[in-house]
This record gives structure tokens, C-alpha cells and sequence, in this order.
């Protein structure tokens, strides 16, 4: 017997949340790489990611969720350290360089390395357009592909795990906790932004944290609108509903100071 519509959308949908979350830190870790600097980056941001991760990773051990979503949890905050570890050792390297730079504040000036890139180089918009839509094709593929093998996979499913009234509360503020952590993250990076103009920053990493939080709410409502349902999920959609807002913000803030680049190149204005 072939599951409801409403369970087979929601389960493609949680799959192209899984592939947005498993490539989201890909292009940033790259960015640095090729920058050789991880001064886009607001060292809070990344804390304040690195301890959400952690405490979503704690939610979903005690919960007894899948191996594989603890698997991924502890992959997430995996990628916060690799995040974390480029930062300083950037800092590290060029201080080596250059004794008069203070790399101590996180709002010294960015891509000091010989690897920086013009501050007047403007992607073209078709290239922007043409690599965000493959990002959607390559979700969208991905999350038919995986519900399709999953769907052809026979696996006995087993009772939710019952927990006492203390551990389910427990796990609740882990979860609310996670999601108060996602959502303050971004704040310190916005602000940042105001001062590094979004340089050294992948505009990619948001727009997967949005498509990630987007197609991740959109499976949880489409399985299911009751009531008890939405409560239980309630940290989780909070979360990324907030997120999503926030992320639009940081696209919003790259878009803006594209234009401004241009504009002052077409005049000729040096910075």
C-alpha cells in the first residue's frame, strides 16, 4: 500500500532539507580556503552556530533519533570546528606576515593574504543566477533521488522511544535552546556586515541555510497540521522560520553593497 501524498511530499522535502544542510558550510569552508582568510566570517556567529549544533546533537541522543541524525549532528558540529579552526589559523599565518596587522578584533580589515580578491570585482549576475539555480536543481534532484531509494528500502519500523515528563522537558529546551542559538547567530554577522561590506563572506551558505530551513518547515506542516503535532515541532518551525528571515537580511545586505560596488566603479570612485 503506497503511503498518503501528504507523507510522500514531506518525506522529498526532508530530504532536500538534508542535502541544503549537508553542502551549507561547503562553500564558506572554501571561500576561506581560497582567500586564505576567515576574516568574512564574525567569530561570534560561529560560536553561537557551534553551541546550537551541540545542543541539538545532545536533543537528538537523548530523544533516540536515527543514527543517522545524530550522525549529521555531530557532522555539523564538526564543520563549526573546521569553521572555527580556519579562522584562527588565518590569523595565525598572517600575523607571521605582517607583525603591525592586529588580527586580535574580529573587525580588522579582510583578505590581507596575497590571495585577496579587488574589492571592485563584481561577479556577473548571470553567473550568480546560473550557479543558484543549479543549487535548486542540485536540492530538488537530490531529494527525489533519496526519497525514491528510501522509499524502495523495506525497514521495520520501530515505536517511538517513551520518555519520563523530566526528560521530555529535557529535550524541549534543548530543542528551544537549539533554535534560540540558530537565530542569534546571525545577528553578530549582520552587524559585521555593516563594517566588512559582506567581503570573505559565501552569500551560498545563507542561501542554503534558506533553503535548508524552508523545505525543513515546509515537511513538518505538509505531514501534518494538528495541533499536538505543531507543539511538539514548535522550537524547530520557530527556528527556522526566524532563520529564514534573518538569512534574507544577509542576502539582502551582499545584493546591496554589490550594487554599491558597481555604481562607484562606474564612477570611477577609488575605495
Amino acid at each position: 500500500m503506497s503511503p498518503p501524498f501528504n507523507d510522500t511530499l514531506s518525506s522529498i522535502l526532508g530530504w532536500s532539507s538534508l542535502a541544503c544542510w549537508i553542502v551549507v558550510y561547503s562553500p564558506q569552508i572554501y571561500e576561506n580556503y581560497s582567500l586564505q582568510s576567515g576574516e568574512g566570517l564574525s567569530i561570534f556567529f560561529v560560536y553561537i552556530w557551534l553551541i546550537g549544533d551541540t545542543t541539538n546533537l545532545a536533543g537528538a541522543i537523548l530523544a533516540g533519533l536515527l543514527p543517522t541524525m545524530i550522525l549529521l549532528g555531530a557532522y555539523y558540529t564538526l564543520c563549526d570546528l573546521i569553521l572555527l579552526i580556519q579562522v584562527y589559523y588565518y590569523r595565525w599565518k598572517a600575523s607571521n606576515y605582517q607583525v603591525t596587522t592586529s588580527l586580535e578584533d574580529e573587525e580588522t580589515p579582510l583578505l590581507i593574504s596575497g590571495h585577496s580578491r579587488r574589492k571592485d570585482e563584481v561577479t556577473p549576475k548571470k553567473t550568480i543566477a546560473l550557479q543558484y539555480a543549479s543549487a535548486m536543481v542540485f536540492v530538488v534532484v537530490t531529494g527525489l533521488l533519496a526519497w525514491w531509494i528510501s522509499s524502495s528500502i523495506e525497514v521495520e519500523e520501530k515505536p517511538p522511544l517513551r520518555h519520563s515528563t523530566s526528560m521530555a522537558w529535557i529535550i524541549q529546551s534543548l530543542g528551544w535552546t537549539s533554535a534560540v542559538c540558530y537565530l542569534g547567530s546571525r545577528i553578530p554577522q549582520i552587524i559585521k556586515n555593516s563594517s566588512t561590506r559582506c567581503e570573505g563572506l559565501a552569500p551560498a551558505l545563507f542561501f542554503f541555510s534558506i533553503l535548508g530551513n524552508a523545505t525543513y518547515a515546509l515537511s513538518i506542516c505538509v505531514k501534518s497540521m494538528e495541533k499536538d503535532y505543531l507543539v511538539t515541532n514548535a522550537s524547530w518551525l520557530a527556528g527556522s522560520a526566524l532563520t529564514i528571515f534573518l538569512d534574507v537580511i544577509v542576502l539582502f545586505q551582499f545584493s546591496y553593497y554589490r550594487y554599491m560596488t558597481i555604481k562607484r566603479a562606474e564612477h570611477g570612485v577609488c575605495q
